[in-house]
C-alpha cells in the first residue's frame, strides 16, 4: 500500500506541475497575444506589456482610475440608466474582470506548480525506507530495556 501511494503521490504531482507551467505560460501568451500596455500614467509597471499577473493588476488598476474620472467617481451601478457615460463604465468593469480574472488564473497555476512539486517530494519521502542513508535500520527493533542499577 505504502508503494501504491508513493508512486501515486509522485505521478499525479508531476501531472499537476506540468499543468501549471502550461497554465502559465497560456494564460500568459493569451495576454500578450492583446498587445495590451499598462497605460503610462499607472502607478505600478507603467509601460510595461500586460503578459503577467502584476502587469495585468496594475492595468486593471489604471482603467478603473480613468473610469472613475469620467464617471465622477461613480461605478456603473452608482450611474442612472441615462448617463450617457454607463457605457463606457460597464466596458471598463468588464475589462477590469478580465484583466482580475487573469491574474486569479496565474495564481491558480502556480498554486498547481507547487503543490505538484510539494506533491512528488511527499511521493519521494514515502517511496524512501524509514532511516534509508542514515546509518539506522530501516525496520524498529524492539530493544529490552537496559537494567539499571540503582
Amino acid at each position: 500500500m505504502r508503494k501504491v501511494a508513493g508512486i501515486t503521490a509522485i505521478v499525479v504531482g508531476i501531472i499537476m506541475a506540468i499543468a501549471g507551467v502550461a497554465a502559465w505560460v497560456v494564460v500568459g501568451n493569451t495576454l500578450a497575444d492583446q498587445k495590451i500596455v499598462v497605460s503610462s500614467d499607472a502607478d505600478c509597471l507603467a509601460d510595461d506589456d500586460v503578459n503577467g499577473p502584476f502587469s495585468a493588476y496594475c492595468q486593471a488598476m489604471v482603467i478603473n482610475k480613468h473610469t472613475l474620472g469620467i464617471t465622477g467617481g461613480n461605478t456603473y451601478a452608482e450611474l442612472e440608466k441615462d448617463d450617457p457615460n454607463r457605457a463606457t463604465a460597464m466596458d471598463s468593469a468588464f475589462l477590469q474582470a478580465s484583466l482580475f480574472t487573469s491574474v486569479v488564473a496565474f495564481g491558480v497555476a502556480a498554486m498547481a506548480f507547487v503543490l505538484g512539486i510539494v506533491l512528488t517530494l511527499i511521493g519521494l519521502a514515502i517511496q524512501t525506507p524509514a532511516g534509508a542513508g542514515t546509518g539506522a535500520p530501516a525496520d524498529p527493533v524492539s530493544v529490552a530495556p537496559s537494567d539499571r542499577s540503582e
